[in-house]
């Protein structure tokens, strides 16, 4: 077999080494670092910071540029946010042109993107000048400038450190200096801190590891600077937990919209005692309107009401099981379909559903079955209100505006929050607060929203004239009024939760029980109007009860559990400022 030659494999490795050569350096030697951070801070007689960071890189390899990040958001007293101030005048290179940047907020940083053209094996200067509106901490015995120069998020080593601070010019021998440097956390104190008048210089005594930084501490007097007003720490506190105007929000929203939509008119006349209910309305109805909802006992009103009128009879049987009774009750229909004359809607519905198949039932026949009509009831009786010309705004229409106002109050939270361009997160504990304080304001003032018309005002007066007379009749009135008072009443007296007032007025003027109840014996053998009406809610309580017993829902299927798991001073990287970036 032939072999090739020695020489040729080490001239194709030779090759192969010097490919290598060329291919290699060029990514292993891309780096960059800075080779001197110094920083001129102004500090006004209002608190005002002007700040320019002078910023020398040196880059190996080619770049387009760097990074500049500066946290803007902090934790504040009581679980609270603070927000940093920070607005950027300039960004320009050593020759002071002007150099492209763009500039976006997030996770509490304001980041500046900034291209540095011909960054390709040389050395570059940036210069950034921004202003800082409430940089400067104010106590009760003194200020501070508390100031993170550098920031302890660079990922290169800084060479060199400095920074000067300039106060106002009655600072001058009043003026306190410390400074810390290294990696976040470290008090260590290798730098140089000299306070000469009112100018404050430091510079640090080694190179700054990677994520290590420069932070200055300096002790201010009081009456150096003036300590912003109340309502200037109010605006920044609202700039800051920007969360906390939306119980506000919610409030002008919800008011404007009660204000323009949900205000009763006002009905022109005063309560006055009314001896008859407002004509061609039922209990129902009437137990509606005064409460704009339908509840249960607006719907066993009524069938007392259909009984009181004779359309049904109802019957109390006891029952005894080993050592317990039950009671229950039974429904006789009294006048077939094609006497139902007279008749609204809700109650030939009531009427329909009761007795759909048989004209004789039991309340316990009517569970798990008439809860599918009940919501029909309620929607009829409402509509009644509203054909009648009762309301402006319906209860349901008040409905869909409620959810209009809880859209109108969330959308531009919720769309600022998406688009970064507000964090309303950052303090939880505020967040939590306002938002249910919203809640509150939003559940409130929405009861409120439906609003009646005209007519529907002065039939609420009517109506409470009606239940004053009831709450407040007298026996000598009532003796002569007709016998069947107690009886045609009592419907409307349990609509309006009058209904115990209504039988002790009665109390000794009725001797006879009404035909259409047959219930327990009397004590004493007399019917007591008191012991019927508490009969009456009985029965009431025992039949909402059926009407809206629901069968109980069944699953198919399994379920499991997993878990996964078992059963004092101050340092580098404290205080405002700080960050740090990275180059691109």
């Amino acid at each position: 077999m032939h072999k090739k030659p020695k020489s040729m494999g080490r001239a194709l490795g030779c090759a192969l080494f010097l490919l290598l050569l060329t291919v290699l350096p060029a990514s292993a030697q891309r780096s960059w670092r800075i080779s001197n951070f110094q920083s001129n801070i102004a500090v006004m007689k209002d608190g005002t910071m002007m700040v320019t960071e002078h910023i020398s890189l040196v880059f190996i390899g080619e770049w387009h540029g760097i990074h500049r990040t500066l946290p803007i958001e902090y934790p504040g007293p009581h679980g609270t946010n603070y927000t940093l101030f920070i607005k950027v005048h300039s960004v320009t290179d050593d020759s002071g042109e002007k150099l492209k940047y763009e500039a976006s907020v997030s996770k509490g940083y304001r980041d500046l993107k900034i291209y540095i053209p011909g960054a390709v094996d040389t050395s570059k200067q940036v210069n950034i000048q921004y202003e800082v509106s409430n940089g400067i901490r104010f106590f009760d015995q003194y200020d501070e400038l508390y100031w993170n120069v550098t920031g302890n998020d660079w990922p290169v080593p800084i060479d060199h450190a400095a920074a000067f601070v300039l106060f106002p010019a009655n600072a001058a021998g009043q003026l306190r200096a410390q400074a810390f440097s290294g990696v976040y956390g470290s008090h260590d104190q290798d730098v140089k801190s000299e306070v000469n008048g009112n100018q404050v210089s430091f510079e640090s005594n080694n190179p700054l590891p990677m994520r290590g930084g420069l932070t200055v501490d300096v002790y201010i007097p009081k009456g150096i600077l003036d300590q912003p007003s109340i309502f200037t720490r109010a605006g920044w506190f609202l700039r800051s937990n920007g969360i906390i105007l939306l119980p506000i929000f919610s409030f002008v929203v919800m008011f404007t919209m009660w204000w323009y939509k949900g205000r009763d008119p006002d009905p022109g006349m005063s309560v006055a005692p009314m001896y008859e209910a407002p004509k061609d309305m039922s209990p129902a109805e009437v137990g509606s309107l005064v409460d704009d909802s339908v509840d249960p006992r607006d719907i066993t009103s009524t069938i007392v009401d259909l009984a009181v009128r004779g359309f049904i009879h109802i019957e109390e049987k006891q029952e005894k099981v080993l050592f317990f009774k039950s009671t229950d009750y039974t429904f006789k229909l009294l006048k077939q379909r094609d006497q139902w004359t007279g008749l609204r809607a809700h109650e030939s519905a009531m009427l329909s559903n009761m007795f759909s198949g048989s004209d004789l039932i039991h309340l316990s026949d009517l569970k798990n079955r008439f809860y599918l009509a009940l919501p029909g009831v309620k929607k009829n009786i409402l509509s009644e209100l509203k054909q009648k010309g009762m309301y402006s705004v319906d209860p349901d229409s008040a409905n869909a505006y409620r959810v209009l106002a809880v859209l109108l109050i969330a959308s531009p939270f919720i769309v600022l929050q998406v688009t970064g361009m507000a964090q309303f997160f950052l303090a939880p504990g505020v967040a939590i607060f306002s938002i249910i304080a919203a809640l509150i304001i939003v559940f409130l003032i929405g009861r409120l929203m439906t609003a009646k018309t005209l007519r529907g005002v002065r039939t609420l007066v009517q109506i409470q004239g009606f239940r004053e007379f009831m709450n407040r009749v007298e026996g000598d009135r009532l003796r002569t009024m007709p016998p069947d008072t107690f009886e045609k009443f009592l419907p409307f007296a349990m609509a309006l939760g009058v209904e115990k007032h209504w039988a002790h007025a009665f109390q000794g003027i009725i001797q006879n029980p009404p035909t259409w109840y047959t219930g327990s014996s009397y004590p004493g053998g007399y019917f007591n109007p008191i012991f019927f009406t508490n009969s009456m809610n009985t029965m009431s309580s025992s039949t909402y009860e059926a009407f809206t017993a629901a069968p109980r829902s069944s699953s198919s299927g399994s379920g499991f559990s997993s878990g996964g798991g078992f059963s004092g001073g101050g340092f580098s990287g404290g205080g405002f400022g700080g960050g740090g970036g990275s180059a691109f």
